[in-house]
């Protein structure tokens, strides 16, 4: 019997968790698909609650019903009730729906294969932004034992709230902080869209940030940001946003379908030309 899964949000054309998924359906022939499911905001509720009936093993979700998806669940893991968002679903044999959050993982996972050893005696980071990505990221690193975690926004108020969220390990700074902040990180991490194609740049000196410092970006497109192509000038280790992408869809395919995926150089590569970027 084909297992079918999906990405579930508003809107889902963009989404190339598709491209991922099928790809490693393929490549281990299992009998399974992966579709796009719109679920706007004001069904979202009842389409989570009622996942089994939609004839899906299970989904990932994306803007904006993470929030949603997360209350429609029976249980969540650690990381879905410390952001209050899930973006992995999963219908039980009893039926029930299951939440977990991955985005941290993928996070990490990027980091580890693209830098291996970039933890090591991390003592301070510095996030940019305080949506979405920022609060799985800022989970992330305080999981894996960063002493503090220092997180600049434009809105104050956003700020305090991920840091409400997150406890004392992680403070809120402002925009104009980060000259000093630079000084004693050994990871900048941008999450906002500052950058990304069709944005504004993201403009900050990196003079004060120590060369030994790592430095990446949420954002892939394009895949090396003006803030990466600087930092890499000045001879920092970087990494892009696309292995996070990959990274946070391994424990859905694996949940889902029972394998556990592998996130490769033919995967990137695949992606890479989707984007169209040479790999």
């Amino acid at each position: 019997m084909t297992r079918r899964a999906a990405i579930t949000g508003y809107p889902v054309t963009h989404s190339r968790s598709p491209l991922i998924h099928t790809h490693w359906l393929a490549s281990h022939g299992i009998d399974g698909v992966y579709e796009r499911i719109a679920v706007p905001p004001e069904e979202a509720d009842r389409f989570y609650r009622t996942l089994g009936d939609q004839g899906l093993v299970g989904c990932n979700v994306t803007v904006p019903n993470k929030e949603a998806a997360a209350a429609a669940c029976a249980t969540l893991d650690e990381a879905a009730r410390a952001m209050g968002a899930a973006n992995l679903l999963w219908v039980a044999e009893d039926g029930r729906v299951h939440g977990a959050n991955t985005d941290g993982l993928g996070f990490l996972g990027n980091l580890d294969q693209m830098a291996p050893g970039w933890d090591s005696g991390l003592r301070e980071a510095v996030v940019l932004g305080a949506g979405g990505a920022a609060r799985a990221i800022v989970w992330a690193l305080l999981s894996r034992g960063v002493k503090t975690v220092t997180i600049v926004n434009r809105t104050r108020s956003k700020t305090e709230e991920l840091c409400a969220r997150f406890g004392p390990d992680s403070k809120a700074a402002d925009w104009g902080e980060i000259p000093d902040l630079l000084r004693t990180a050994g990871l900048l991490v941008n999450t906002t869209s500052l950058g990304m194609q069709g944005q504004p740049p993201l403009e900050i000196d990196l003079a004060p940030l120590p060369v030994t410092a790592l430095v990446t970006d949420a954002v892939y497109a394009p895949l090396e940001t003006p803030l990466l192509a600087a930092a890499r000038a000045r001879g920092n280790v970087t990494v892009d946003g696309l292995g996070m992408l990959l990274h946070q869809a391994v424990p859905a395919f694996e949940r889902w379908f029972g394998v556990r995926p592998q996130v490769t150089d033919e995967l990137r590569a695949l992606l890479l030309a989707d984007l169209g970027v040479a790999a």
